[in-house]
């Protein structure tokens, strides 16, 4: 087992979490009991990278004109790669190595991509439910999964220590 020093956190990373407990603190009927400071932490990190997957596919679907599938692919890489680096540093402020931790976060949003984004958007739109929409409703099912995958899977410390 190697001794690797651990950064005290820059300003942004203790408020961010100072943010999220906060917020805990504040939920009402003892909700604050059940839910951890890193949920919060996640629905605000995938709040605004959802924002800029939408942003991303409307431009380039809505005003460009690209096929949907391309569309949905390059929004989501955007966000996703966005999300990684966001949930690292603020969200779970991970010191783990990053090698194999991003191997883990692509798998992770492999099955997610293919399931929720590409399976549940695809389908609900085919449905005839405007692509935003159905985008929304895949994004759904994504939140749950990927802020259960990304806590247990890839920013586990407990997992983390074990890869060193």
């Amino acid at each position: 087992m190697t001794t690797q020093a651990v950064a005290r956190p820059g300003r942004a990373v203790r408020w961010f979490h100072r943010a999220c407990e906060v917020v805990v603190a504040a939920l009402p009927f003892g909700l604050g009991r059940f839910v951890a400071p890193t949920f919060v932490g996640y629905l605000a990190v995938s709040g605004f990278t959802f924002a800029t997957d939408l942003f991303v596919l409307t431009a380039l679907h809505g005003w460009l004109g690209a096929a949907l599938p391309l569309a949905v692919t390059v929004a989501y890489c955007a966000a996703f790669a966005l999300s990684y680096v966001l949930n690292r540093t603020l969200n779970f402020a991970s010191h783990a190595a990053v090698g194999p931790q991003v191997a883990v976060y692509v798998v992770v949003v492999a099955v997610n991509y293919l399931v929720f984004i590409l399976g549940v958007t695809s389908v609900v739109a085919a449905l005839g439910l405007d692509y935003r929409l159905a985008r929304i409703v895949g994004g759904l099912g994504e939140g749950l999964f990927m802020y259960a995958s990304m806590r247990l899977l890839v920013f586990n410390p407990r997992r983390s220590r074990d890869q060193r």
